[in-house]
């Protein structure tokens, strides 16, 4: 028995685990969990807060998240297995040789080994009429109803293997043959083999139905409509799981290129722009985070944009979720020509990669009007 600290212990323990719930997925607790869920305990997921996302954005993970749940475990059908016997495991039976010549004195024989197996049968002597119906499919070895005689006869000393065996030898000479299906069914009954057992007695109902197919049919439908019913919910929920697991790594591969698009803008700062793959690789990398991009063009000779560099730069650090970059246009002057820069300083606008408006000129004022019009849009 536990002493008083220990109890006092756990007691504390538990308490913490009230507070703060997430405390289960500490990788050391990992047996203590196994053993919450082995008693039918729900563990709560881990739900990130808003201040979990800020900090990703700055860290990658060193880790990959496991998922318990991604895999569905299939509860037991119920079933009614009451008439459901062990199977026979005896040596197969013996065929005959489907390539033999038979004569007209073969098939008499065999037909006389035959009647003699239905007296057998008849008194309730039914190994006798195995081995009656034996010597008879040796004589004829491509007679489908011999062997379908003897299936049933194998049902009726429980060894549904044996009739299994017996009834696809007859549908291989007779792929019609109703006996076959009808014993193949009912020996399949036998294993628990019910939605094939209910495919057989269907089949031989359509070629030639009677009441002992029907009263077979009625055991083993309910059973192959559970079987049914079971595969479809579990189909269903492995597609639910697999559609969330998807949608999951989707949201992982976004965040990710969140993270690095995040990774490429400087917070705060002006980033210097000295070729057009660089404003390519700063216009996504703020398109994927959903940022507002600000384009400053200037020049070294241009005393309104000696007063405005300052400002820029003081702004950039007042709207730290706005990307400043700066191009100087003699530097850059692929940059400038292809934005059809012919005055500096001048201020482009871009959301999603698209320019939504333009300051130019040193005009503070509506340089600030506009980063709080559209840093606030989206």
């Amino acid at each position: 028995m536990m002493d008083a600290n220990q109890v006092a212990e756990l007691r504390r323990f538990i308490e913490q685990l009230k507070l703060n719930p997430s405390l289960l997925h500490d990788p050391s607790l990992t047996f203590f969990k196994d053993y919450l869920r082995s008693l039918g305990a729900q563990v709560p997921k881990i739900v990130k807060t808003e201040r979990d996302y800020e900090d990703t954005a700055e860290t990658k993970p060193s880790f990959s998240p496991s998922y318990d749940d991604d895999e569905v475990t299939e509860s037991d059908v119920e079933l009614d297995d009451s008439d459901v016997v062990e199977p026979d495991n005896e040596p197969p039976q013996l065929m005959g040789d489907p390539t033999a010549e038979v004569t007209d004195e073969d098939r008499d024989a065999a037909q006389l080994e035959k009647s003699k197996a239905m007296e057998a049968i008849s008194q309730g002597k039914f190994n006798e009429g195995i081995d009656h119906l034996t010597k008879a499919i040796m004589l004829n070895p491509s007679s489908a109803i011999l062997y379908a005689t003897r299936a049933t006869v194998f049902l009726a000393v429980k060894k549904p293997n044996a009739a299994i065996r017996d009834a696809d030898m007859a549908l291989q000479f007779n792929p019609d043959s109703a006996k076959g299906y009808k014993a193949r069914g009912m020996a399949r009954a036998m294993l628990g083999q019910w939605e094939e057992a209910a495919a057989d007695l269907h089949v031989a109902s359509k070629l030639d139905y009677d009441e002992e197919i029907g009263s077979a049919l009625k055991k083993v439908e309910p059973n192959a409509k559970r079987i049914e019913e079971h595969r479809r919910k579990y189909q269903r929920l492995r597609k639910e799981k697999e559609l969330q697991r998807a949608e999951r790594e989707r949201r992982e591969q976004q965040e990710a290129q969140e993270r690095e698009a995040l990774s490429a803008l400087k917070d705060g700062q002006v980033i210097r722009i000295h070729s057009t793959s660089e404003l390519e690789a700063k216009t996504k990398a703020a398109k994927k985070a959903s940022r507002l991009l600000i384009m400053y063009f200037t020049a070294t000779w241009c005393g309104p944009c000696r007063y405005m560099s300052p400002v820029y730069t003081n702004l950039a650090t007042q709207h730290p979720r706005v990307v400043f970059l700066k191009v100087d246009i003699d530097e850059a002057n692929d940059v400038a020509a292809a934005w059809n820069i012919s005055s500096v300083p001048t201020f482009c606008f871009i959301r999603d990669g698209k320019q939504v408006d333009k300051v130019v000129g040193a005009d503070k004022g509506s340089l600030e009007k506009k980063i709080a019009q559209h840093s606030s849009s989206k």
